[in-house]
């Protein structure tokens, strides 16, 4: 075993967990789950079979991750924020097997107490803000807030706001990485 799991950590039969991951009290990784190398799975997580999380993933306390989630690279998923994966539950109704899928790309932060509605996929280095409720698909690097939720903004891959110019380019104040913003959709140059 090449990864560290806390003594109250329950980790089900045929999970897949990368090297250097550690998994911290009371989280529940269940059956089929694959977890990338180096993550971070904070206390009183739950992630539900075969979820999937890239390498580097950092999973704050009390989250929940359910079927029909992928997490690729280096994602950020804050303190209590939760995913959902059924558009119309009922407790008399079984809708296994009909789980709606949701994919956060690579770089994503998604903030504490968010609520990713399922099949509304995150862009890769898109910032989700605290409290906020995602009912739509979000482009890559678009800062999110609010419930529901709605774009203010373009974020940096060092996380820092992003203020285009009259020519369309911003630069992160941290990397001195350059964006540009064209058509409603920002690229790093």
């Amino acid at each position: 075993m090449d990864y560290f799991a806390h003594d109250t950590a329950v980790i089900d039969a045929g999970c897949s967990i990368g090297a250097g991951t550690k998994i911290w009290h009371f989280s529940h990784i269940m059956s089929d789950c694959t977890i990338g190398k180096k993550c971070n799975i904070g206390q009183n997580v739950v992630v539900s079979p075969e979820v999937v999380l890239g390498h580097n993933v950092k999973v704050q306390n009390n989250v929940s991750i359910y079927s029909g989630v992928f997490c690729e690279d280096d994602v950020f998923l804050g303190p209590s924020m939760v995913f959902t994966n059924v558009l119309n539950p009922r407790s008399a109704l079984n809708r296994r097997g009909s789980y709606s899928k949701t994919v956060v790309k690579k770089g994503a932060s998604i903030g504490a107490n968010a609520t990713i509605v399922c099949g509304h996929d995150i862009g890769q280095f898109a910032f989700i803000g605290a409290g906020a409720v995602v009912t739509k698909t979000v482009p890559p690097y678009a800062l999110f807030v609010g419930n529901p939720a709605r774009q203010i903004g373009w974020m940096s891959e060092y996380g820092h706001r992003l203020e285009f110019n009259s020519d369309g380019i911003a630069i992160c104040p941290e990397s001195n990485e350059k964006y540009k913003l064209l058509n409603q959709t920002v690229q790093k140059i």
